[in-house]
């Protein structure tokens, strides 16, 4: 299923990382804050300069977004103004 965001949104899949304690406990999910950093999935039309693509990982704003659900994956749809960031290597 192809699945394009209209508007100034992205589509987005959450980047799950395990978190730990210093001395090796695992957290469990009520424990864990909610993630803000995604990989973007695909792309509505953005204006204002924004150059945001596929393959991106990105960071937002903590509890923004509209979380769905496609064929079984959990994803977010996240508006222009939610976006913070993009994470350079």
């Amino acid at each position: 299923m192809k699945f394009k965001p209209l508007g100034e949104r992205a589509l987005v899949r959450i980047v799950e990382r395990e978190e730990t304690t210093a001395s090796g406990i695992v957290l469990p999910d009520t424990a864990k804050e909610k993630p803000q950093t995604a990989e973007v999935v695909a792309v509505g039309q953005f204006e204002d300069g924004v150059k945001v693509s596929e393959g991106d990982v990105i960071v937002f704003a903590k509890y923004s977004g509209t979380e769905i659900s496609l064929e079984g994956d959990d994803y977010m749809i996240l508006d222009a103004d939610d976006i913070l960031g993009i994470v350079e290597n």
